[in-house]
């Protein structure tokens, strides 16, 4: 125990000398600093347009804790310390709080943070664009009790929408801007089996092409649309195929055989779509969930990334003159915190990023509500006294407050739940590794899979009444804001009370 200490101590003294260098950190006025941004906060006036477009980003998983160690992996990404960065929608004038609860749920699933955010109200735990009468799983329950969503409005005032996730397009967070069902994992007929069914309607992926309006959808998910006789061109699942017969994807090209429309599966066909010339996209770029940003490049087929795919769903849905909703979600980041595997979280919230950017930049503000939010937060932590610029995926490294009673270095970033577990006594081979790709972060309680947290989760607006966040919020409140901006669905549009 004694030569590990010493070890351990050696080790962290070199890491501390290398990690931090004084030169490193830029001077900074701070009092002028702080002065610039009141003044830019005094001048600050309200939008109170009515929107012609809305845009809900949601990174999935996204707690304060996640956007916190992403700002810092952006800065240092750029040759910087981190800390000072300023991550787009942190730009954003206006920033209110979200309370993620679910009506049965402290902490909450992505089904029912997702329903309250696109539907304005909350529900059940793992139901899906229908209210808390509705039960999990339980088909009886179902009817009469389906919620009229952000889409439904906006088609209501013949306006269009689209979906943008790195996830299946048929997973819990884009299903709530389309579908209505009590269970969020009938994404497929397969999936539906042996269930008492009466009073349910279809499966997710026939309800997105069968009673969905939707003109643009990207994302995974290939294999709740193909039937048995269909091989998938990158890889089969066979188990997960549909049981109906139907190919879904060749049912929404007959669909829409008379509209300008399009359907792709790989980057070559994505890159090819020209968004002047096309109404209607849909693309499904894997058999289930897309890639991981940082996996992104092995995809022999390749795959368009987050921010291609939003800018392109953008162009495509503002030719519609009386404007568009759109959901563009980050899947995956709440798929990396699962695995304890923060690298690739973190990444994906920067690609996340990089969306929101390219739909500021191809937005007008006047016109334009944006919002950004998270459905829920995870169990994840930043925390043990790091100096400032320490790489954000490395081990505390302050050498008076580095060091507990094992004697073993910890890393900045933990989990308190997981599949990064480690038995036994702590060691320093459970840490030396930290800023590698497949990294687990160190976890308290075992788990297979890490859960979400249970705290409130950011929002930031730009935009047309975007200073109506502006405090703590329930999370369902969202979707009464963007309703109220664009005058869709049950908001009143009298803007005499503004100035």
């Amino acid at each position: 125990m004694f030569r590990q200490t010493i070890l351990c101590h050696l080790h962290f003294t070199i890491v501390f000398i290398g990690a931090v260098n004084p030169a490193f950190i830029p001077k900074t006025n701070w009092f002028a600093d702080a002065q610039k941004e009141l003044q830019r906060s005094l001048r600050a006036q309200r939008n109170t347009n009515i929107a012609k477009n809305v845009i809900l980003f949601v990174g999935d998983g996204m707690g304060v804790s996640t956007v916190s160690a992403a700002r810092i992996l952006r800065g240092q990404l750029q040759g910087r310390p981190g800390e000072e960065t300023v991550l787009e929608f942190e730009k954003f004038p206006h920033v209110g709080m979200s309370k993620t609860y679910a009506n049965d749920l402290q902490t909450p699933d992505s089904a029912s943070t997702a329903t309250a955010m696109m539907c304005g109200e909350k529900t059940n735990g793992y139901t899906v664009g229908v209210n808390d009468n509705v039960k999990v799983g339980n088909c009886s329950s179902q009817p009469g009790n389906e919620l009229r969503c952000i889409t439904d409005w906006f088609q209501d005032e013949g306006r269009s929408s689209g979906v943008v996730t790195t996830t299946r397009v048929t997973h819990a967070t884009p299903a709530a801007a389309y579908a209505k069902t009590p269970n969020r994992n009938w994404e497929g007929d397969s999936l539906m089996e042996g269930y008492p069914l009466e009073g349910c309607g279809k499966d997710i992926a026939h309800q997105l092409v069968f009673n969905s309006t939707l003109k643009v959808v990207m994302g995974g998910g290939r294999v709740f649309f193909r039937d048995n006789t269909t091989t998938d061109p990158e890889w089969d699942i066979p188990d997960f195929k549909r049981r109906d017969g139907l190919d879904l994807v060749a049912e929404w090209k007959k669909m829409n055989k008379h509209k300008r429309a399009k359907y792709v599966w790989n980057k070559a066909q994505f890159d090819k779509v020209d968004p002047s010339k096309t109404d209607h996209l849909l693309g499904l770029f894997e058999a289930s969930h897309m890639n991981y940003e940082l996996d992104r490049a092995s995809d022999i087929a390749g795959e368009p990334s987050l921010a291609e795919m939003a800018e392109k769903a953008i162009k495509i849905l503002r030719k519609d003159p009386k404007g568009f909703f759109l959901l563009v979600e980050g899947g995956r980041i709440d798929h990396g915190h699962h695995q304890n595997n923060a690298m690739r979280a973190l990444h994906d919230v920067l690609v996340f990023e990089d969306a929101v950017k390219k739909a500021v930049q191809l937005t007008n503000e006047k016109e334009t509500l944006i919002i950004v939010s998270a459905d829920h937060s995870h169990v994840f932590t930043m925390a043990g006294y790091s100096l400032r610029g320490n790489d954000i995926f490395g081990m505390s490294n302050n050498p008076t407050k580095n060091f507990d009673m094992d004697g073993v270095p910890y890393t900045t970033l933990s989990y308190a739940n997981g599949p990064g577990h480690r038995y036994g006594y702590r060691n320093i081979s459970d840490v030396i590794n930290s800023t590698s790709l497949d990294f687990k972060q160190e976890t308290t309680v075992p788990l297979r899979s890490e859960t979400h947290g249970g705290e409130d989760v950011a929002i930031y607006a730009r935009g047309p009444m975007s200073h109506l966040i502006h405090g703590v919020h329930e999370q369902h409140y969202i979707a009464h804001v963007m309703a109220y901006a664009a005058c869709v669905g049950p908001s009143m549009c009298d803007r005499s009370g503004y100035k």
